[in-house]
């Protein structure tokens, strides 16, 4: 199972255009064959970076993701829909491999 991680670099005016992008993608990535785990949009602190994390189970997987991604209708508007509206100044993927053991959940005190 490997992890991508997408940073995006965001026009902070048009946060809400990202926050839309990122909601259109909720159906269409687990449509394609990934597990998304969710969009993540600036908060406090860094108001231009943003993240997109989804599992896939290998790069063969993920090939075939792209292309029903890309195949997609409603992917291809929502690439559209980005590339209108230029909220998208810049995007990075990293595939992780998670190497460490669970650990038990914290309790509160």
């Amino acid at each position: 199972m490997l992890t991508c991680v997408i940073r995006y670099h965001i026009d902070p005016i048009k946060k809400q255009q990202f926050i839309q992008y990122s909601k259109n993608w909720g159906t269409i990535i687990p449509r394609c064959g990934a597990n998304l785990i969710g969009y993540f949009a600036p908060h406090e602190g860094s108001t231009t970076l943003a993240y997109g994390i989804y599992t896939i189970d290998s790069l063969a997987a993920y090939e075939s993701y792209k292309a029903r991604l890309s195949a997609d209708p409603l992917g291809r508007e929502n690439f559209k829909f980005a590339q209108k509206e230029k909220f998208l100044l810049r995007e990075d993927r990293t595939f992780l491999k998670h190497v460490s053991t669970p650990h038990a959940p914290l309790v509160a005190l």
